[in-house]
């Protein structure tokens, strides 16, 4: 396929193919005929490369992840899907205390309790 298809059979732009290219995590094939083919192994691993970007690797983890493949270190891949599952869940506490306090906000506004918007209030500099 194409450089076309296969950002096509990945969900992203070509320019975000040549970036991945540039950056290590795709090969760019020799050219035949003035056009390089890629395969459905380049696709799959285009894939992979969003699919791990949606769940919250950087590209330099991912160019881990696609090293630790070649060699099977399960080992070192498992500490860093446990670094990424520590990060996600930090994330989630954040927000989860965000929401409540915005749901107290949201809470004390709809009642009329105090001056002004508590939730404007709240959002001023001190």
């Amino acid at each position: 396929m194409t450089i076309g298809a296969l950002a096509k059979a990945g969900g992203v732009g070509v320019e975000t193919v040549r970036y991945y290219q540039r950056r290590g995590l795709l090969a760019e094939p020799a050219r035949a005929g003035g056009v390089r083919r890629y395969d459905a192994q380049d696709a799959r691993r285009l894939r992979f490369i969003r699919s791990a970007q949606e769940a919250g690797f950087t590209l330099i983890e991912i160019g881990e992840l696609l090293d630790l493949d070649a060699g099977e270190d399960r080992g070192r891949a498992h500490a860093l899907a446990q670094a990424r599952i520590a990060a996600i869940d930090a994330q989630v506490a954040k927000l989860t205390a965000a929401r409540a306090a915005l749901e107290g906000l949201a809470e004390r506004c709809a009642a009329g309790e105090g001056k002004g918007c508590p939730i404007l209030g709240a959002f001023e500099p001190r």
